[in-house]
């Protein structure tokens, strides 16, 4: 990953416009990787446009610079005018190009240099320039590593500091998940040197729901959470009547899959959302049960090995749920692990 990352640093001092991407349904650290890069990036008097398929949630409008942002979904007409001008495009937090999906479509055609950053496995080769690395809790962190390799941390304020702090704890849920390296607890330290408000950004990301909001976590802990013992496993499922119900917004269900793992016992946990034209699932998982297999070889996705998602675009809520149940006896050698 060295020659990648000097590859990068060469390539970002030639480059004078330059892109950054989050993905679609961007989470707390697409976008705080992506605002503090940028902060960066304009810091080094880059001429630094961001842009993400579709809007984040209310929780992360509050990060700096967001306003600043170009929401793909609404403004295609602009991007498809400006994306000629950008000879460098970098993506963070996603591994393929299909993540960013409608940005990655105006972009198929240009000769920019495309580039990643991400700590999902796999990254697709369709990329020039791809700095991976799974071990690390999020993207954010990779993204200070990057900085830091490049001796350019000098050039991080407190704007910069408060996004991509913003990212590691959001993808590690306060540090609760994916957060077992001292690295990253050093990467954070760094940060707050920044003079950061930590509490503010708690709260800001955490405590900011509205009261439909904890109404809707309880109906779905209360009425839609069904666990099985035998398989150490439970899951939360919602169709979208119950989700309309709710006036269920983007940021909703933020960490709604990781409470069936809380329960004594239960070492994997599913979240099922019925969308339009199809359902979403995320999965967690404890100890060494793979739930990015999970997803790659069933549900068309991927991510972690304790953290992962997909889609079925086939077969209702009721048969999908059905599908997941009966997987399960597959992985029993991992299940039945205490």
């Amino acid at each position: 990953m060295k020659l990648a990352i000097e590859k990068l640093k060469e390539t970002i001092l030639k480059s004078e416009n330059i892109l950054v991407v989050g993905h679609e349904n961007p989470d707390g650290d697409t976008v705080g990787s992506v605002l503090g890069f940028s902060l960066l990036l304009k810091k080094m008097k880059k001429n630094c446009l961001v842009t993400f398929p579709n809007d984040v949630p209310e929780f992360l409008k509050w990060l700096p610079s967001y306003n600043e942002s170009v929401i793909a979904s609404d403004r295609q007409d602009k991007l498809l005018t400006l994306i000629p001008n950008y000879e460098l495009i970098i993506g963070l937090d996603f591994n393929e190009k299909s993540r960013a999906k409608n940005v990655f479509k105006l972009v198929e055609n240009s000769k920019a240099i495309k580039v990643i950053i991400d700590h999902h496995p796999y990254p697709e080769p369709y990329f020039d320039i791809i700095i991976s690395e799974q071990e690390v809790s999020s993207t954010a962190e990779l993204l200070y590593h990057f900085i830091e390799s490049c001796n350019w941390t000098n050039l991080i304020d407190y704007n910069i500091a408060t996004c991509i702090f913003t990212g590691i704890l959001t993808d590690t849920l306060s540090f609760n998940v994916n957060a077992f390296r001292p690295r990253t607890f050093e990467t954070a330290a760094k940060l707050l040197s920044y003079g950061i408000n930590k509490d503010q950004i708690q709260q800001n990301v955490f405590e900011s729901f509205t009261e439909k909001r904890l109404q809707f976590l309880g109906y779905a802990l209360y009425k839609k959470m069904k666990i099985l013992r035998e398989w150490s496993a439970g899951y939360i499922y919602l169709s979208k009547e119950e989700l309309k119900e709710f006036c269920f917004q983007k940021g909703d269900s933020e960490g709604l899959v990781n409470y069936p793992l809380s329960i004594k016992g239960i070492r994997v946990a599913a979240l099922f959302l019925e969308r339009e034209n199809y359902i979403k699932i995320s999965i967690r998982s404890k100890g060494n049960i793979p739930a990015n297999e999970i997803m790659m070889k069933h549900f068309h996705g991927g991510g972690h090995l304790n953290a992962a998602g997909g889609e079925e675009y086939n077969l209702s809520l009721e048969e999908t749920i059905e599908k997941f149940e009966k997987i399960l006896p597959s992985y029993k050698s991992y299940l039945q692990q205490q």
